[in-house]
């Protein structure tokens, strides 16, 4: 693969079963549902992964290579979970990508977790989107057309308001070569190489098998995006907050992680360094203990001394919608009130939170588990209710 290739990260988001994870595997070839719980219960729980080349052959784009087809832009594709009660998930996932497709149901409609990751959207201030309204060969064209008009509705007064709706049947492939040609036309962010690293851990893991020997052990796994700088093999890095440590009487503390890159990926190709772009897995000489299950998801990763440390509060201006997503019905955002809980998505980090004062539009909120927050962040602010949490509005730190 041409390491000079453009690079995009593109969120699947959308209400559950509206044919996300199908759909991601007719635009790459792989089938992001590895989980047993995921295949058993068939829906995204965790964020799936998946890559493809886009070639141009011609007029047509393809992510099919050909003797006569040039290589013009690598995609990274993150998967994320529909269901209501798995929000937080879809959160983290927002907050590593650069455009997002967005997918409804022909035969069903704009749906209420449809609004809300419409919402977590524009909360991450996105601007790039693709509607895939799937399901195409399971609705008429009246219904069709019906639903087509809600979601140019769901969009209208917003910053995606004329992103293009694409007609698709991703179980028969119709109008997949469309969605090619829409990706490419997204513009590449401009890309920081020269501060110093941001990393965003979405997800940490073992990729040893039971039986491996010993001398041929990998190291603990860190996967996320790379927002700025470069990391190359044999970095000194560090991760924070880093490692939970549970102490008596329930409290709780977090250890900064100190630890060496051993080995770059990006989908399936191995590299010495790599500069800010599409989703990649850094090999660590962590012990595997340690970043098993997601444990270190939330972390934000660094070249040692370069990082602030977590903060344990943040003040910040928060902006409310009108209406809270994700219900049936219509009903309107209540103000904010001290002393009450939230839910913070901050980058890959998801806290809960409570409010200690609130001044002139302005919130403290103190956070049950620290978090690096990065400057030009917005920060997803959920509230729980009626049982599940509900994102009603964003916030940026004003400090």
């Amino acid at each position: 693969m041409n390491k000079n290739l453009p690079e995009i990260n593109v969120g699947v988001v959308g209400h559950v079963d509206h044919g996300k994870t199908t759909l991601l595997s007719r635009l790459t070839g792989k089938f992001t549902d590895t989980h047993s719980e995921e295949l058993k219960r068939g829906i995204t729980i965790k964020l799936g992964y998946a890559e493809t080349v886009l070639y141009k052959c011609g007029e047509k784009i393809t992510n099919v290579q050909d003797k006569d087809c040039v290589p013009v832009r690598y995609i990274s594709f993150i998967d994320a979970p529909g269901h209501e009660m798995l929000m937080a998930t879809m959160l983290s996932g927002a907050a590593i990508i650069d455009a997002a497709i967005l997918v409804v149901a022909a035969n069903e409609g704009v749906k209420p977790q449809t609004k809300e990751h419409f919402m977590a959207l524009q909360a991450r201030n996105l601007k790039n989107l693709i509607v895939v309204q799937n399901k195409i060969d399971l609705a008429s064209k009246e219904k069709t057309l019906e639903n087509y008009k809600k979601i140019k509705a769901l969009l209208k007064g917003t910053p995606m308001e004329n992103a293009p709706i694409i007609p698709v049947s991703a179980q028969q492939g119709v109008n997949i070569d469309k969605i090619f040609e829409e990706l490419y036309k997204i513009e590449i962010p401009k890309r920081d190489e020269k501060s110093n690293p941001v990393f965003l851990v979405a997800r940490s893991f073992d990729i040893n098998k039971p039986g491996k020997k010993i001398p041929e052990l990998n190291g603990g796994i860190l996967g996320g995006i790379l927002k700025k700088g470069t990391l190359k093999v044999g970095d000194e890095i560090e991760i924070k907050p880093g490692l939970y440590i549970k102490k008596s009487r329930g409290e709780a503390t977090y250890k900064t992680l100190n630890t060496k890159i051993l080995s770059l990926h990006k989908g399936k190709n191995s590299l010495k360094e790599i500069g800010p772009g599409a989703s990649i897995s850094i090999e660590t000489s962590l012990d595997t203990s340690l970043t098993k299950a997601d444990s270190l998801r939330g972390c934000v990763v660094s070249t040692k001394g370069n990082l602030p440390d977590a903060k344990e509060r943040v003040k910040m201006k928060a902006i409310l919608f009108n209406e809270v997503s994700g219900l049936k019905g219509h009903q309107a955002v209540d103000p904010l009130k001290t002393k009450e809980t939230l839910m913070l998505s901050i980058n890959t980090t998801i806290t809960v939170g409570t409010i200690e004062k609130i001044s002139n539009g302005e919130i403290e909120v103190s956070l049950k588990i620290p978090a690096i927050i990065l400057k030009n962040d917005n920060i997803g602010i959920a509230r729980n209710i009626e049982g599940h949490w509900r994102l009603i509005g964003w916030g940026t730190q004003t400090e």
